[in-house]
């Protein structure tokens, strides 16, 4: 008998602070003699029905039930039953060794798994699921976490009210104000915009920022090519108009991009999937597989957009309504970024009406309401031919669970199409669009009245 299985045993029948510890993370599978595996299967069934541990006579009486055994088997059982004695071991000891042997069973089994899939064996699965299988394998632990205690966790809670988050940060001065300094991770944040307002252009420019802070950055694309992509950032980190990429010669295209990547210890990845073909089961599959052979672990997540993914409960074929279809879409990718603990961006459209609109409200997103309904941070971006003049595009808040979407609920950003840039505007073109609820600003009158007047803007 081995002599950790042996240990397991014995212990889930005598001590139970060891079996509320470790019961619910053991596996009969994880047991390689069939005989051990029987005595796991029924100290678990007596445990999840009397909530106690078993006894030896419980487990004899329970064992003889069985129609799977024969006498041979049963004798051998027995057998084992009656060597399980009460023998105390250190429990920190017992818990970590405990847990050694299960991760070291789930890999063996993982690894086992993996081989029959490639070998084409498996009629359900196939190799794109060795990733996730063998992650899974490799990230099992006894997490005891089962909630937060309100009274009795009030030192933790108020540690974690003093806790500077992990937040990715804009290069943009008005987006960092109204998200209080960066994006969270395990959220979903959207822009809603027209068609050639600028959704991928936000999208990369923020991704060229991200990139530059020296994070790793993933950018699924599922409406333009991977090198058109490519093409956007490259005008907005080389420094160079889009319309004259092309006429670089290859020494100095090859000399900025060397440049760049002395500049950050960053990595950027661009994946196309053809419209409409990819869910957020595509996506934690290329997430494990970037994690096995690059090691690669992005600290954002760039996809665009969301309207033309598909959904992993509702297949296309399928006759459902826009609002679940999105709405769907929309929680799967914000369970993505939950499990992957990163920030997702993402777009939308606005509907006809809404198109043409200088004031986008949420009743504007296109195809479902369910989708600012799921995000975290939702916001418009609103082009007029003033604006477009002038190289602004202004942002509304739409929705904002970082901080109080009434405060800088407008602003300017400056637009630099031909670089695919964003940028901060002077002050003076803030001034008469912010919305109640900014910072109060003083004119030089005697007075000292604060400001907040929207004339001159044309809505």
């Amino acid at each position: 008998m081995d002599k950790v299985e042996f240990l397991v045993l014995r212990n889930l029948l005598h001590n139970e602070e060891y079996i509320r510890k470790v019961i619910p993370f053991i596996k009969p599978e994880y047991f390689e003699d069939q005989n051990q595996k029987i005595v796991f299967e029924e100290i678990l069934s007596f445990v999840n029905e009397y909530n106690q541990p078993a006894t030896k006579e419980v487990l004899c009486i329970e064992v003889e039930k069985r129609h799977d055994i024969n006498e041979t088997s049963f004798k051998e059982i027995t057998q084992i039953i009656s060597y399980l004695d009460d023998e105390p071991s250190e429990f920190n000891w017992l818990v970590n060794t405990t847990e050694k042997w299960c991760r070291d069973r789930a890999i063996y089994l993982a690894l086992m798994e993996s081989i029959h899939i490639a070998d084409g064996n498996d009629e359900k699965k196939n190799r794109d699921s060795i990733p996730s299988i063998l992650s899974d394998a490799l990230a099992v632990s006894f997490d005891t976490h089962i909630g937060h205690d309100y009274l009795l966790d009030y030192e933790q809670r108020y540690e974690s009210y003093h806790k500077k988050e992990d937040k990715i940060e804009f290069d943009l001065e008005y987006f960092n104000k109204i998200t209080k300094g960066g994006l969270p991770n395990k959220t979903l944040n959207i822009a809603l915009a027209g068609t050639g307002v600028g959704k991928s252009l936000f999208m990369c420019h923020v991704a060229s920022s991200v990139l530059l802070q020296g994070r790793n950055v993933l950018y699924i694309t599922m409406e333009m090519a991977e090198e058109r992509i490519a093409e956007r950032i490259d005008a907005n980190l080389l420094n160079v108009p889009i319309q004259q990429l092309t006429e670089l010669p290859r020494q100095m295209f090859e000399s900025k991009v060397t440049n760049l990547s002395k500049k950050t210890q960053g990595t950027l990845i661009i994946k196309e999937y053809p419209t409409a073909s990819a869910h957020s089961g595509h996506f934690k599959a290329l997430l494990n597989e970037l994690s096995l052979k690059k090691s690669f672990k992005p600290d954002i997540i760039f996809i665009d957009y969301l309207n033309i993914c598909a959904s992993s409960r509702y297949k296309s074929n399928l006759s459902v309504n826009s609002y679940s279809y999105i709405k769907a879409i929309a929680e799967e990718l914000r369970g993505l970024a939950v499990e992957f603990n990163v920030p997702i961006v993402s777009a939308t459209q606005t509907t006809r009406s809404g198109y043409g609109n200088s004031d986008v409200e949420l009743t504007d997103t296109s195809e479902s309401f369910g989708l600012p309904a799921t995000a975290d941070l939702m916001f418009a971006l609103i082009s007029t031919e003033e604006l477009e003049q002038l190289g602004q595009i202004m942002v509304k808040q739409l929705k904002n669970r970082y901080n109080d979407p009434t405060i800088y609920k407008r602003f300017i950003v400056g637009i630099d199409r031909a670089k695919m840039r964003l940028y901060d505007c002077e002050q003076t073109a803030q001034k008469d669009i912010l919305d109640s609820g900014q910072d109060e600003v003083y004119n030089d009158q005697e007075d000292k009245k604060p400001k907040k007047t929207f004339d001159g803007f044309k809505f």
